[in-house]
């Protein structure tokens, strides 16, 4: 891969945008766009990092070894997180906790956080019980590791804050695809937690998520496509990809009053702190 971007200066790793939160792995990525494309198209858009998702044991191994190859270029910044997603929950947490303790011991820095974990209310593909029991693990993991946790809830607000606060809030820990109003932004604010904005805040029929993005203070707001998923205005409808976190992150600056320059220094700065990323 070439270290400079068509059309402009060399962006190194974690330079520009950084997506906290994508799914680049071949079982989500669009079969027409390859990793080498993601990635040069991301370049050029201002876009120096990415976190790589894992939501089971699978998809956690390719997510490492995409990092592993995106690290060999020396052009872009890549780490990748291990997890379970709630959808997954009936599985349990043995592979994907087996999973974590190898790359950990093997790979050390390449994995920066648990998830994304968390509850789906709206699917229910699994239990809620056990949605509820594998949360919480993956929980313990975070604090047994010193991890970032990254959550999942959706139509869950009141179930996710209980299991957080029984088990207790790890000190870096990010809530994804934020698709709260004010008042559940307040909740999570209130754990310690940062909230991270997708696509979503470029819908017009968001206004309770950008209300979530007004009241939130910028030293913890974060920026995510959530690719292949939430492709945000103009390119809705469309798969997701890393690239078009700069179009998030826009939306979020205007919301702030501020200029997308200034706020993607301050967007990648609140990334690295949020997820320890070296």
């Amino acid at each position: 891969m070439s270290t400079a971007a068509p059309g402009g200066p060399p962006v190194g790793p974690a330079e520009g945008w950084i997506d906290s939160h994508c799914h680049l792995q071949d079982a989500y990525r669009a079969a027409d766009l390859g990793v080498v494309d993601a990635v040069a198209e991301a370049r050029a858009a201002g876009v120096g990092g990415l976190v790589c998702v894992g939501t089971d044991a699978a998809t956690s191994l390719e997510a490492l070894a995409l990092v592993a190859a995106l690290r060999s270029s020396g052009a872009f910044g890549a780490w990748a997180t291990v997890g379970l997603h709630p959808h997954e929950a009936a599985a349990g947490v043995t592979e994907v906790s087996a999973v974590l303790d190898t790359a950990l011991a093997e790979h050390p820095g390449r994995v920066v956080a648990v998830g994304e974990c968390g509850l789906d209310y709206h699917y229910d593909h699994a239990s809620r019980a056990a949605q509820r029991d594998v949360f919480a693990a993956q929980i313990a993991k975070a604090h047994e590791h010193r991890l970032t946790l990254v959550v999942h809830s959706r139509e869950a607000w009141d179930d996710t804050v209980d299991v957080l606060r029984q088990e207790g809030v790890p000190a870096r820990t990010v809530f994804h695809c934020f698709t709260g109003g004010l008042d559940e932004a307040r909740r999570c604010l209130d754990l310690g937690a940062y909230l991270s904005f997708s696509g979503i805040v470029t819908f017009k029929n968001a206004s309770d998520v950008r209300a979530a993005v007004a009241h939130c203070p910028l030293e913890r707001i974060l920026v995510e496509t959530d690719a292949p998923f939430l492709a945000p205005v103009p390119y809705r409808g469309q798969q997701n990809r890393p690239a078009w976190v700069a179009e998030v992150g826009r939306a979020v600056a205007s919301l702030k009053g501020l200029e997308p320059q200034d706020f993607m220094e301050i967007s990648r700065s609140v990334t690295l702190a949020a997820f320890a990323l070296v």
